[in-house]
């Protein structure tokens, strides 16, 4: 019989934990070592995702060539040996505030500054609230029993944030969250975890960023869990720049209480193989969730973006907008799931994905989906692909652009919808630049 694509290596991480189990994790709390060993059973059983299993979900991606390396997980000196001012170019300098920062999966106090924080917020490397909160709701929202990669994060699992922001308290100054890898003598592999619980009427901005070299080979598999409690607002941000040569899966789970406000974007320009899953419960009503997804990709870049909204009680909402342009021979996969349940009167819910296709070698699977059990409900979808309009370019060189002018003025202008959402007016300034200095890249 053949062996199953990725075997080998899933044996390589089942090996590597038992390791692990008997030496690095043996400091960990009870709960913690038996979430581990729940974690890795599941990814036993599950393995990678690979084609050949009939995997609906990842159908476009084939994740086989990450599945066939054999990532190292990094010893503590390879993580530290950073200069301040490589991590100052990837950081977000458009305001103060807080910024925690960890390099190929470790914690960097050295990098990492903690500015004043109102009375009770806690915001601290994960591995220091393990004692704490984080006992209460690590592991309880993204679900490790069905998906391998999430399985795999929750069983290695070791540093991380963790953002508690008590009720009533509203955060002025953003969070940045910096995951940064670098060169090393193997392929590594880190497994980031974020864990943000907003209680009532709370309110902050959070960063992520994630970044590496354009050479060589790495893995970064992030989980990040949400808790939005009744009335709070969280505008959570992702930037995505990994280098040519890494696999990058990231998986966010948020649940949502009532009147609640989540916020995201996702913006991918950087990575070879990358997915992003995305889940958002709408657990009472009154709750919004605001998703946006922007991603500008050229070369043999791949990226997959795999949303699910579930409107699960009346007098809920949800907005999705992804949008973003291709050239080379990129290729960019949409599933977007809208599922409105049986109970869910009065949900209002949009959800498009439109992309730009610069050249004849790039390509797009998309497929915005709603599943609705309710008829008293407000939702729509639609999907685009197209080209630059020749009529457009036209009309736009008689007015004195060149070619290369026209085509550029057009292509932001199709991407600009996404950056001009962004409330926070610095980030979105720094990301209207990021954008210009992508497109002139494509």
């Amino acid at each position: 019989m053949t062996q199953r694509a990725g075997a080998t290596q899933e044996a390589s991480y089942l090996s590597t934990f038992n390791s692990l189990e008997r030496d690095g994790f043996k400091r960990d709390p009870t709960w913690l070592r038996k979430l581990r060993v729940e974690a890795i059973a599941h990814f036993r059983d599950l393995g990678f995702p690979v084609a050949r299993r009939g995997n609906e979900e990842w159908k476009y991606t084939d994740v086989g060539p990450l599945a066939r390396v054999p990532f190292d997980v990094p010893n503590e000196q390879q993580a530290i040996h950073v200069p301040p001012s490589e991590i100052e170019h990837h950081a977000f300098a458009g305001t103060h505030g807080s910024r925690l920062v960890f390099v190929n999966g470790r914690y960097a106090p050295e990098h990492s500054s903690i500015e004043a924080l109102p009375p009770e917020v806690r915001l601290c490397n994960l591995r220091d609230a393990l004692k704490g909160p984080a006992s209460r709701h690590l592991g309880k929202y993204a679900d490790y029993e069905a998906h391998a990669f999430t399985a795999l994060n929750t069983a290695f699992v070791q540093d991380g944030v963790f953002l508690h922001v008590p009720s009533g308290t509203a955060l002025s100054a953003v969070i940045q969250l910096i995951f940064l890898s670098t060169a090393t003598p193997t392929d590594t592999v880190s497994h980031p975890r974020v864990l943000v619980l907003m209680d009532r009427e709370s309110v902050a901005t959070v960063i992520e960023s994630y970044s590496g070299p354009m050479a060589g080979r790495y893995f970064t598999n992030a989980v990040s869990e949400v808790v939005l409690g009744p009335g709070s607002r969280l505008d959570h941000y992702k930037l995505q720049a990994e280098g040519a040569g890494a696999f990058h899966v990231a998986t966010t789970e948020v649940r949502q209480e009532g009147e609640s406000r989540y916020t995201s974007l996702l913006m991918d320009h950087g990575g070879g193989l990358v997915r992003n899953n995305l889940n958002v419960l709408l657990h009472e009503e009154g709750a919004r969730a605001e998703l946006r997804g922007l991603y500008l990709l050229n070369e043999r870049q791949h990226v997959d973006y795999n949303t699910f909204v579930d409107h699960a009680v009346p007098n809920t909402s949800s907005d999705e907008l992804y949008k973003g342009v291709l050239s080379g021979k990129a290729h960019v996969v949409f599933g977007g799931k809208m599922l409105v349940r049986p109970n869910a009167q009065k949900t209002t819910s949009h959800q498009v994905n439109k992309t730009l296709l610069l050249s004849e070698g790039a390509a797009v699977d998309t497929k915005p989906q709603l599943e609705i059990y309710a008829d008293d409900v407000k939702c729509n979808h639609g999907a685009a692909i197209g080209q630059i309009n020749r009529e457009a370019i036209f009309y736009l060189k008689s007015r004195g652009l060149d070619d290369l002018g026209a085509r550029k003025l057009l292509t932001y202008g199709f991407v600009s919808e996404v950056p001009a959402t962004i409330t926070h007016v610095p980030f979105r300034a720094y990301l209207e630049q990021l954008v210009h200095t992508r497109l002139r890249e494509l």
